[in-house]
């Protein structure tokens, strides 16, 4: 099978000196080899298009000014030289010199009708391809009744003949998470082909690759270029793009309003439309991505067989912190197999960051491997602090008198209200040690995955409790008080 073409997303090519949305940044992909490079427009206050992604040029350019309220002079004043936001005219001169191939993109109608008469009075068509919103496209359409349009696609069911009847792509567009075999068979046999964005890691590339996937927008030509096969590494890359998809609706959701709060088992157990609309990301994302793998959520249900791999997702761990105004939730994703949890993350509360784990590949945060440090003192519990969480709303049994054992040795105790974040808090450098009464998958097997990764310690007590620790003599420690 051949492997997709390459499109470099706005230019990018590994240089922090080379501006996104610039002429040197198209010149820098095309002269490395990519076929086509993805551009973004918008329309100045005097109708003129430029390539610009955002509505403002403030992370770009460091001007808080929206495009739409400059002139085009104004627009040019910025930057020096070839390093400045150019036309849509001067991107197509340069790419016919380049002999590369514009993806205009728009996330809006604006610029469309603009756009498509430069590219009409510059005899540009043959080296422009179109994606963005679905208005804009029709425009396009309208326009160019020829250009190759690239339709978005938003989930991970493949369209039916009529969802493509208006538009007539030559591709369907979508995030790459959301493209599995399903899709790509189902848009092949209606005659198109397919496109995804924006992958970044090598292993999702290949597999992308190796599903027929057509057309790769990417940030990173090189990883795009030197994909390999590499699952556990793609299990664990996916993992990650879950949580950070998770992290974006809870950080919306906070924004505007969490919406209708109901409860399930009694009135200290609440759902909220958040956690119903992560569980819904993560489904869709699994069941595309590994679809002969099972899901079991904290929201949706489903059962584990015990002969397939099971991913097991709780979407916000926390939700009565979400419910009444507290700003400290998780998100857990684990992938168990054979009772041994494989990949894990979590969100970790602090700026909502994901914490990812792979069994034998260590724990990350970022780019950074977690390690975590043992303790020297005689007494390893002494001055330190615990996480625990209560049994929903009440005290479990040994509560009390752990937490009076604890106070007794000067060790404080903590109760965050988020198990999935108490239990990996050994291995972020937050605590000695935590306990929660009782063992859920859903809820903490990607946490035990990162702190074993991250070179801690975990223990099953018989009470059905379980411990992490920053090391055996803590972890000890603990145990000794429970019943």
């Amino acid at each position: 099978m051949s492997r997709p073409r390459i499109v470099a997303h706005r230019g990018r090519h590994n240089a922090a000196d080379r501006r996104e949305n610039t002429i040197p940044a198209i010149r820098a992909a095309a002269e490395w080899g990519a076929e086509v490079v993805e551009i973004d427009v918008r329309l100045t206050a005097d109708g003129d298009v430029v390539l610009l992604h955002d509505a403002t040029l403030e992370r770009v350019w460091g001007d808080p000014r929206a495009v739409s309220d400059m002139t085009s002079a104004q627009v040019r004043m910025m930057g020096a030289d070839d390093q400045r936001i150019p036309t849509l005219a001067e991107a197509l001169d340069a790419s016919r010199m380049l002999g590369t191939v514009l993806l205009i993109d728009m996330d809006h109608s604006d610029p469309a009708r603009a756009a498509a008469e430069t590219v009409r009075a510059l005899d540009a068509e043959a080296r422009t391809e179109w994606c963005g919103a679905i208005e804009a496209m029709r425009i396009v359409r309208e326009e160019l009744p020829n250009a190759v349009i690239h339709q978005e696609w938003t989930s991970p069911q493949a369209p039916d003949a009529d969802a493509l009847a208006d538009l007539r792509p030559t591709y369907v567009n979508a995030h790459h998470l959301l493209v599995g075999e399903a899709l790509v068979d189902g848009v092949h046999a209606l005659g198109a082909r397919v496109a995804c964005w924006t992958v970044d890691d090598p292993a999702q590339a290949s597999h992308l690759g190796s599903i027929g996937v057509d057309s790769l927008t990417t940030n990173d030509l090189d990883a795009a270029a030197d994909a390999s096969p590499d699952e556990d590494a793609r299990r664990m890359h996916v993992a990650q793009e879950i949580a950070e998809g998770a992290a974006e609706i809870v950080a919306r959701a906070r924004a505007t309003g969490i919406g209708s709060v109901d409860t399930k088992t009694g009135p200290a157990d609440h759902v909220t439309e958040v956690d119903l609309a992560v569980e819904r990301w993560a489904r869709d994302v699994l069941g595309a991505q590994f679809p002969h793998h099972e899901v079991v959520g904290e929201e949706y249900g489903g059962r584990s067989g015990g002969v397939a791999p099971c991913w097991y997702v709780d979407p916000v761990d926390g939700t009565a912190n979400l419910a009444n105004g507290v700003p400290w939730t998780s998100f857990s994703l684990a992938l168990v197999i054979d009772d041994e949890p494989i990949v894990g993350v979590i969100l970790d509360p602090v700026a909502s960051r994901p914490i990812v784990a792979s069994r034998g590949r260590g724990a990350w945060r970022d780019d950074a491997r977690l390690a975590v440090g043992g303790s020297a003192s005689p007494d390893p519990l002494e001055g330190r602090i615990v996480t625990t969480e209560l049994a929903g709303a009440e005290p479990w049994d040994g509560f009390v008198n752990m937490l009076a054992a604890l106070a007794a040795r000067h060790c404080t105790v903590r109760v965050p209200g988020s198990g999935t974040a108490s239990l990996a808090g050994p291995a972020l450098g937050r605590g000695a040690a935590s306990v929660v009464h009782r063992y859920s998958a859903i809820d903490h097997a990607a946490s035990l995955l990162i702190v074993r990764e991250a070179g801690g310690v975990v223990r099953r007590h018989a009470s059905g409790a379980v411990i992490t620790a920053i090391d055996a003599r803590t972890a000890d420690a603990l145990e000794a008080l429970l019943p």
